[in-house]
């Protein structure tokens, strides 16, 4: 076989491929309701079940850095563990921390957002937007009822929200269970009549605003003028706004319409120059492409009407660009992460996955750093997402990527390739099951050429997950029954599982070179896996490897 040369890894240096597929959203459970991973025809998964090993990692809750074994893992916080080998507190708890201890409200970026709002003769208006849900993948309602109640304290005279509905990380219909309690906690503010709080627009998550990777910024622009310029159908509150457009379209939340709701005076509560803005997701990769409008930068707007106003985003979402410029909590310093391990060791890596996932495979798993630690050692590949629903096309883009990394593993010039097939996991989203079913099917055709692929390459495949949402699609009750509606029809689930995910190692050359242990493992046991197969030693601030070798392979 081919010999790497100069590469700084001396008589390491055999070309012996380690390929790493994502499958993204396809959890394990044993329970076969709703579960569309198990009635999905795979005779590559099931095979591999039966002859190769197989752990099951934990993917959510603490495992990944997430407040409580309660939350749902996202693939966000599962690629920087995928990548970074360690656990880091994410966003949802950083942000948590800074509000219960006051540190928020103490920085320098909330006194110059709320010095807008208060006092002078004309003071401006305090908006916040975002993802309105309790779901706690993206944002966390907690947080804006905290922000806003400080808000009033800190004398800003003013407030209006902007509501992104959620219908994915929640039940896809529960809106209306936020909206109904967020008005009483709003009028609850408001009725000393000091102060004048209110929903001012929204929208489902998937029509408005929230595009990540620049899939599709007509998403952003009819956000910004819905948000910002008031241009919209209008009504005179959530409520009527939600059931009327559930009522004529017979969507679900995160596909509803975008909406303004009227002020007092029946005109829209748009945004003026001189307002502030808060963004207050904290997770950066649908936040990206508003804050880069909200800040004037380059956009895929057709066209735009720029607005002044002191814009300041939960936290930073893009580290390297410094995206956005202003933010109220510090992200966290994932360091030490085995991209950069492996570049450092002379190790030629691939990063490939389509635009809904791509970004997942790089930036997420380099510690949300843009670009690459090597122009020489790393290669990337995007396949660009079709941009349909994607129930309407449930394969996705699986075969191209397929394709993209048949070739690059035939090519014999890398050591380590890690890809992402997103199937399971958008399609998963949508809640429609028979659909989810062919994205798994879609997904196994493949698996069997890759494997194909790495025999070719007397390589080690090793197939995991970040998370679960494919093997749980109907709402469960605490028996792992299928919760009904008033119809008797099974209710979709379209959010992520607390489940665990499958990791199989496949391999038949190398296999007597190295012993599996036992353990609890979690995603951050990966990265050491990988490096101890590739002969080296683990940094000692990672999860440690699920292998032992026994000889040189």
């Amino acid at each position: 076989m081919k010999m790497r040369e100069n590469c700084g890894v001396g008589a390491k240096a055999k070309i012996k491929p380690i390929v790493l597929v994502v499958m993204d959203g396809v959890g394990y459970s044993e329970n076969a309701v709703g579960n569309a991973v198990m009635a999905a025809e795979t005779p590559n998964l099931d095979m591999l079940n039966k002859y190769y090993p197989r752990f099951l990692l934990k993917a959510h809750g603490t495992s990944v850095g997430l407040p409580s074994d309660e939350d749902m893992g996202n693939s966000e916080v599962g690629h920087n563990a995928l990548g970074a080998g360690q656990v880091f507190a994410q966003g949802a708890k950083l942000v948590t921390r800074a509000i219960l201890s006051g540190r928020m409200f103490e920085s320098e970026v909330w006194e110059k957002i709320i010095s807008n709002c208060k006092g002078g003769s004309s003071p401006g208006t305090l908006h916040f937007l975002g993802l309105f849900s309790d779901g706690n993948v993206h944002s966390h309602i907690d947080h804006l009822k905290a922000m806003i109640t400080q808000a009033k304290k800190d004398g800003a005279g003013r407030v209006r929200v902007h509501i992104l509905l959620d219908g994915r990380d929640v039940g896809e219909t529960s809106a209306l269970d936020y909206v109904d309690t967020f008005e009483e906690f709003l009028s609850s503010l408001s009725k000393d009549g000091g102060f004048d709080a209110r929903i001012a627009s929204g929208g489902g998550r998937m029509v408005i605003t929230m595009d990540r990777y620049e899939a599709d910024w007509s998403m952003v622009e009819k956000g910004w003028n819905t948000h910002v310029l008031g241009e919209g159908r209008l009504f005179g509150s959530a409520r009527e706004a939600i059931t009327t457009l559930r009522e004529e379209t017979g969507k679900i939340d995160q596909d509803l319409p975008p909406f303004v709701i009227a002020e007092k005076d029946g005109s829209p509560g748009k945004m003026e120059d001189g307002d502030s803005v808060i963004f207050f997701n904290f997770r950066g990769d649908r936040a990206i492409e508003i804050s880069k409008a909200f800040e004037n930068r380059p956009c895929g707007f057709t066209k735009k009407q720029n607005i002044n106003v002191t814009f300041a985003g939960m936290l930073e979402y893009d580290g390297d660009l410094h995206i956005p410029e202003n933010f109220l909590v510090p992200p966290p310093d994932i360091t030490n992460t085995m991209g950069e391990f492996l570049v450092k060791k002379g190790y030629r890596q691939l990063a490939i996955s389509e635009t809904q996932k791509f970004g997942h495979v790089t930036y997420f798993w380099n510690g949300n750093k843009s670009g690459k630690f090597s122009e020489t050692l790393e290669e990337y590949v995007e396949i660009p997402s079709d941009i349909v629903p994607f129930e309407e096309r449930p394969w996705m883009k699986c075969a191209q990527i397929t394709d993209a990394l048949i070739e690059k593993i035939k090519s014999g010039e890398f050591d380590f390739l890690r890809c992402n097939f997103p199937n399971g996991d958008m399609v998963g989203h949508t809640g429609n099951f028979i659909a989810t079913k062919i994205a798994v099917e879609a997904l196994d055709l493949c698996l069997s050429r890759i494997i194909k692929a790495v025999d070719e390459a007397k390589g080690i495949l090793i197939l995991t997950a970040d998370h679960g949402n494919a093997d749980e699609m109907f709402e469960l009750d605490k028996n792992g029954y299928a919760k009904t509606d008033s119809k008797g029809h099974n209710k979709p689930k379209t959010s992520h599982t607390l489940n665990r995910v499958p990791c199989y190692i496949y391999d038949n050359f190398h296999k007597d070179g190295y012993d599996f242990l036992r353990g609890d493992f979690g995603l951050a046991n990966i990265a050491a896996t990988v490096v101890t197969l590739l002969g080296e030693d683990p940094l000692p601030v990672w999860e440690t490897s699920m292998v032992k070798l026994k000889r040189q392979i």
